[in-house]
């Protein structure tokens, strides 16, 4: 039998090529008139979304708002921060301005910086708290709870005992050194009971377990070491229930304290 001729040849070819541009190579095909409008609308919509937040005067900054000051000013806050008023609320980099504040002003002890739509900035802060001041002539330096010393204050802050290192013979400075030791008195104020807390007047460290109490009224409490505190505190405050009209105190050891003078 006699093979296709030419023309059923050239008949097949084109069917198959018919087949091979079927569904699945249309797929494979440039977008087609539908599918630019959508590219078109979707490229639109994002420049015009960047376009309002970087390039309009919509969402710009305007206004800058602070909270949680104590002893500083809201402007010495906003002065520290520089919050770049003007610029796109989006484009303002808030790290940045925690930082500058940390780094400007000690007494802070956190801040949170925070976006407020459409214009604002928010500065929230926390500024730190004296526990114990140190003299330094006629000044004072206040440490907080961490033990960071963080500001020289001309007037004592009511209520803030003082802090008498008087280490200089003992080997606990050269083995802890101030630091350390200011650190131990500062552990020791953390933990004294509300009533005593507020009746210290300083406190003094000998050495890294020699930490005394100087209470009003001419009271002394023996604290030991800064190790075991809430079972000083307790046994403290027993025992001056127990002998109110004492005068000197010892809870270095708190499962035998002891109490004398009257």
């Amino acid at each position: 039998m006699a093979g296709p001729t030419t023309a059923e040849r050239d008949a097949g070819l084109r069917a198959k090529s018919g087949r091979a541009e079927g569904p699945s190579a249309r797929r494979f095909r440039l977008p087609g008139g539908r599918l630019l409008i959508v590219l078109i609308i979707v490229v639109m919509f994002v420049g015009s979304g960047m376009w309002v937040l970087y390039g309009s005067n919509w969402l710009r900054v305007k206004r800058v708002s602070t909270s949680g000051t104590d002893v500083l000013t809201r402007d010495q806050v906003e002065a520290a921060a520089a919050v770049p008023v003007g610029s796109p609320l989006i484009s303002v980099d808030t790290r940045a301005i925690e930082a500058r504040v940390l780094r400007k002003l000690p007494r802070i002890d956190s801040i949170d910086v925070v976006r407020s739509w459409p214009h604002g900035i928010g500065l929230k802060v926390a500024e730190r708290k004296p526990v114990l001041l140190i003299e330094k002539g006629t000044d004072f330096i206040e440490v907080d709870s961490k033990g960071v010393r963080f500001a020289t204050v001309g007037d004592a802050p009511r209520g803030v005992p003082l802090l008498k290192l008087t280490a200089d013979h003992s080997p606990s400075l050269r083995r802890f050194g101030n630091d350390r030791l200011a650190l131990e008195a500062v552990r020791v104020r953390r933990e004294l009971p509300g009533g005593i807390a507020k009746d210290t007047k300083a406190v003094r460290v000998r050495s890294y377990d020699s930490i005394t109490l100087e209470l009003r009224g001419g009271r002394t409490v023996m604290w030991g070491s800064a190790e075991d505190g809430p079972a000083k505190a307790r046994a403290l405050t027993a025992l001056m229930k127990a002998v109110p009209d004492a005068n000197q105190f010892d809870v270095s050891a708190p499962t035998a304290p002891a109490a004398s003078g009257s």
